[in-house]
């Protein structure tokens, strides 16, 4: 499986009717990883590569939104 875009995480989690958006965009990155968590406990995801290849793709954009000055 290809990685997953940033994107279609957000996609992805709107497929579930989950739609983050607090105007803090590392804040919006931990709540969909908490939300991520919570689907793949619940077994929702199904293939375990959807789950990882999008942690991977939100751990990604945090780092991102750190090294950024603005």
């Amino acid at each position: 499986m290809r990685p997953m875009s940033f994107i279609e995480v957000k996609e992805l989690l709107r497929a579930f009717g989950i739609v983050i958006y607090t105007g803090n965009a590392l804040g919006d990155c931990i709540l969909m990883e908490d939300e991520l968590k919570e689907l793949h406990e619940a077994g929702l995801l199904g293939d375990p590569d959807i789950f990882r290849s999008s942690l991977l793709a939100i751990r990604k954009r945090k780092s991102e939104l750190n090294e950024s000055p603005y």
